[in-house]
């Protein structure tokens, strides 16, 4: 498992007084648009936990996630396998940590910064959006559901 710092990226964690573990309560807490809160998901594909990061205001599209990544059954990891693949809790999900595959939505790039958990509910970094994709190792889709 590589953290932020062994993968090249610094962070400043910013501590929330309120949780920010939903894509609203984090995008109140920093006072941006919701589209600018990454949501960090887990899934399993075929039985193998993966993460998927969107912005706050999209749905993931299932299939276009197994798209991406080959192909295979998909669906909502428990938080007990959330916990277990990432070493974090539900609502504190960080994009780095882990050596799950990672697939981010295209839609995050359009922003010049955009804002991610730091594994922890309360607490969130920062970070531009290309970083975010060249360090955590992400397969760049068009993973959004359409409205």
């Amino acid at each position: 498992m590589k953290s932020a710092a062994a993968r090249g990226v610094e962070i400043v964690p910013l501590v929330q007084d309120t949780s920010a573990r939903t894509a609203d309560d984090a995008a109140r807490a920093v006072g941006v648009d919701v589209s600018r809160i990454v949501k960090s998901l887990v899934f399993l594909i075929g039985g193998q936990p993966v993460l998927a990061l969107v912005s706050g205001v999209s749905q993931l599209d299932e299939s276009a996630l197994a798209v991406a990544a080959g192909g295979g059954r998909v669906q909502r990891a428990s938080a007990d396998e959330v916990r277990s693949a990432t070493g974090y809790a539900i609502g504190g999900v960080a994009p780095f940590g882990s050596d799950l595959p990672v697939y981010m939505d295209r839609d995050l790039l359009a922003h010049n910064t955009v804002f991610a958990a730091a594994g922890r509910p309360d607490t969130i970094f920062e970070i531009d959006p290309h970083t975010l994709a060249r360090t955590s190792a992400a397969i760049l889709w068009d993973l959004a559901s359409a409205a």
